[in-house]
């Protein structure tokens, strides 16, 4: 099988000096021998084929941006091996980085006060792209996304929005085999966040194009990831396709509900008295399975809900017969819930594995 990441037993650690407090200690510290050993990622060993969709998840500080920066040449691991097309990225960081695409965050690659085609020409230039293929992939983007009318705005003056599909259009512009994405859909409407990860979908259909995606928003992973990598702590908890995490985890699904006009307005008291009524209504019908319930800020009362043992429109229903609702909201399990469900059952997950 042929790989076009190969990552085996990597760890990285990272030299922290133990800082001492007040004006004598950060004079100490300049002379201070005294570190501590951060390690950042943990034995992390993966294979990925050409042509994937990789989410890969985990909490902030779990190692996601470590893993992913070794990858793109920018670090060096302490231990194990790592090749990206076949090199050791950080030994070829030039070779690599002609090789790979990166959108990192609200980092943008693109010039801030030239127009947008003034950028594409640029990086045209800068990774030696043909003119045959700089044209066929212009083509390519304008039968799927509403580009031309950005051709000639400078990056300034686009939304948030119109820079996030624009850096993602340069990423894929010289046709690199690998594309890293961070975050690409966070602070974005619904509307841009669908535009996006069908552009991605297209791209990777159509360039087979292998995509590491990293994310907190379920929704991107549901659209796009056929497979799920999560790391927390440094430490690979998972690795398998989608559809194991949710038949593994259930249907987990969270049920919102106002029980008050405006709970907003409620004290931290009456907020958790409306909640501890919720539960104490649900448990009455359904004492022998498993719910979480908590309170948002905004005194919505929550409970997660897994699908397998109960429907959730049952659950609803059987409130409504006992109190007022003003309003429901239905979300899916976060991926933080559920990367706090696999780290505190990590027995079950290796049966998952």
């Amino acid at each position: 099988m042929e790989y076009v990441i190969e990552l085996k037993n990597v760890d990285k650690e990272f030299k922290v000096l133990n800082r001492h407090e007040g004006l004598k200690g950060s004079f100490q510290d300049l002379f201070s021998r005294d570190y501590k050993i951060i390690k950042a990622v943990n034995n992390v060993s993966m294979n990925i084929k050409p042509g994937e969709i990789v989410g890969y998840l985990g909490p902030n500080g779990a190692g996601k941006s470590t893993t992913i920066k070794m990858m793109t040449g920018v670090l060096q691991p302490t231990r194990g091996e790592i090749l990206v097309n076949g090199k050791v990225p950080y030994k070829n960081r030039t070779a690599n980085a002609q090789n790979i695409g990166v959108v990192f965050g609200q980092r943008s690659q693109l010039w801030w006060s030239l127009p947008l085609i003034e950028s594409f020409k640029l990086l045209k230039d800068i990774y030696n792209i043909s003119d045959k293929d700089y044209k066929d992939m212009l083509a390519l983007y304008e039968s799927l996304v509403d580009i031309k009318d950005l051709y000639s705005k400078p990056v300034r003056q686009m939304s948030l929005g119109q820079r996030t599909l624009s850096d993602i259009l340069a990423a894929f512009l010289h046709n690199p085999p690998i594309v890293f994405l961070d975050e690409p859909t966070i602070g974005l409407d619904v509307s841009m966040k669908a535009k996006i990860r069908n552009l991605i979908k297209a791209l990777n259909k159509e360039k087979n194009t292998t995509v590491i995606l990293t994310t907190h928003d379920m929704g991107d992973v549901d659209a796009l990831c056929e497979r799920i990598v999560i790391i927390d702590k440094g430490t690979m908890l998972y690795d398998n396709d989608i559809e194991h995490l949710r038949s593994f985890f259930g249907a987990y699904r969270t049920l919102l509900i106002k029980t008050k006009k405006h709970p907003e307005e409620l004290t931290d008291d009456e907020k958790k008295a409306e909640l501890d009524n919720v539960e104490a209504i649900v448990k009455e019908a359904y004492a022998d399975k498993d719910f979480t319930f908590s309170s948002t800020d905004e005194g919505w009362c929550s409970i997660l809900i897994d699908e397998s043992q109960v429907r959730l429109m049952k659950v609803l229903n059987h409130i409504q017969e006992k109190i007022k609702v003003y309003d429901v909201r239905l979300e899916e399990i976060s991926t933080e819930s559920v990367i706090r469900k696999i780290y505190e059952d990590a027995e079950n997950m290796k049966k998952a594995n």
